[in-house]
């Protein structure tokens, strides 16, 4: 931390601030980006119903971040227009500031300024779809924007966290993007960034896209990735293996943590690795359970939450946010997420967690969360009982809640 700086604010969301139109549709956007284009064209001709919006984006982080207690600042764009107030509307009834990156910026092309829409499409078997103006221009959608606001270098340099993730290079230039990243290491505050499907092609898009994911990789303190994900920008298929190669090629890594699809979690740091099966629950909708697990691991990255706490919290906030339908303001709240805790239904597979410890050539012990041990060893697998895990998150979760109550 910068000497002498006093961080009020928990995490500063950057960018990728979105308008969600959740539709069902009979079929899902052909794969063909003419196609794709048209059939947006075709979506959007009329208006959406206002009953069919939602926050979407990185209000999904903040949001689920506000809900367990974090104090939360989102750093983007909204256009004059109904969707910009609709989004500035459920950030401030969420509890969340909302910082403009763009007080004097002068556009020419209007349409270039209005907020980003995404088109969630729902098909019959609950399979997604999404289309927005980015994914058909050459251009990041707000390229006009050269440089950040005197309030967004004040909100970062308060923050303790900023939250980046891989659909930012969608909105600002690779060179806007690099510049805000050294900014917050210069004034001392952790970097977190989830390149998701975005990861992959700017690993080989432009070279100023390049330049700023590998410097994403060297300077962040956490990166959260999927197992695909993971593998993509390593190389190695053991999720273990390649969170390990992450923290060694990184200059200020502090925890990779990579999430297993349906099975859970792993994070992994320079002298540890740590696993958590998933929870078993009724999954209606899996838009936003990403970003509700990141605003979980940034708590508990602030309030030193042990690894396996810190899996186990994660998974139960993006569980709770997988039983409702859509992202936004129907993200995890604090009551369902304690009750999944506290019902501690997990969907344990040893046979997963021992196959990637078997592939592991490293030595490094390896702790599992479980439902049906107390403290042990298993081989090399430390199992960790839910019921401690319990133990030590209640009290944390107890007392952010009662700080977040009192008026400031």
């Amino acid at each position: 931390m910068a000497r002498g700086q006093i961080k009020t604010v928990d995490v500063a969301a950057l960018g990728n601030l979105c308008v969600d139109v959740v539709l069902t549709v009979p079929s899902l956007p052909p794969a063909a980006l003419d196609e794709r284009k048209a059939y947006m064209e075709r979506l959007s001709a009329s208006p959406p119903d206002k009953k069919n919006l939602e926050a979407g984006g990185n209000c999904n982080l903040a949001i689920a971040a506000s809900r367990l207690g974090l104090r939360c600042v989102a750093l983007g764009h909204v256009g004059n227009e109904i969707y910009g107030h609709f989004l500035l509307d459920v950030l401030q009834e969420e509890g969340i500031v909302m910082i403009k990156m763009d007080e004097d910026a002068e556009v020419a092309n209007r349409s270039s300024c209005e907020t980003l829409l995404c088109w969630v499409l729902v098909d019959p078997m609950q399979k997604h779809g999404f289309c927005s103006r980015a994914d058909f221009n050459e251009e990041p959608a707000f390229s006009w924007m050269s440089k950040l606001s005197d309030q967004v270098h004040t909100a970062i340099k308060q923050s303790k966290i900023l939250f980046c993730n891989g659909h930012l290079f969608d909105e600002l230039s690779p060179g806007l993007i690099t510049y805000a990243l050294e900014y917050a290491k210069d004034v001392g505050t952790t970097i977190f960034f989830d390149p998701g499907p975005r990861g992959e092609s700017l690993l080989h898009g432009t070279p100023e896209q390049q330049k700023a994911i590998k410097l994403f990789l060297k300077m962040s303190d956490v990166l959260l990735l999927t197992a695909d994900e993971a593998e993509a920008v390593t190389g190695l298929a053991n999720p273990i293996l390649a969170g390990q190669d992450l923290i060694r090629k990184g200059v200020r890594m502090k925890w990779v943590i990579i999430k297993v699809g349906s099975k859970g979690s792993i994070l992994i740091t320079a002298s540890t690795s740590s696993c958590a099966p998933s929870f078993k629950v009724n999954v209606v909708d899996t838009v936003g359970c990403g970003d509700s697990f990141a605003a979980a691991v940034a708590l508990s990255f602030l309030h030193d939450v042990s690894p396996v706490a810190t899996l186990a919290l994660a998974n139960a906030v993006g569980a709770a946010t997988a039983m409702g339908y859509g992202a936004g303001r129907n993200v995890a709240n604090l009551n369902k997420v304690l009750e999944l805790l506290t019902v501690s239904n997990l969907n344990e597979d040893d046979k997963l967690w021992n196959e990637l410890v078997d592939m592991n050539s490293d030595a490094t012990e390896v702790s599992l969360l479980s439902n049906t041990v107390i403290d042990g060893c298993n081989a090399r697998l430390t199992m960790v009982p839910m019921q401690k895990v319990i133990s030590e998150l209640l009290p944390k979760l107890e007392t952010l809640m009662d700080i977040r109550a009192v008026p400031t």
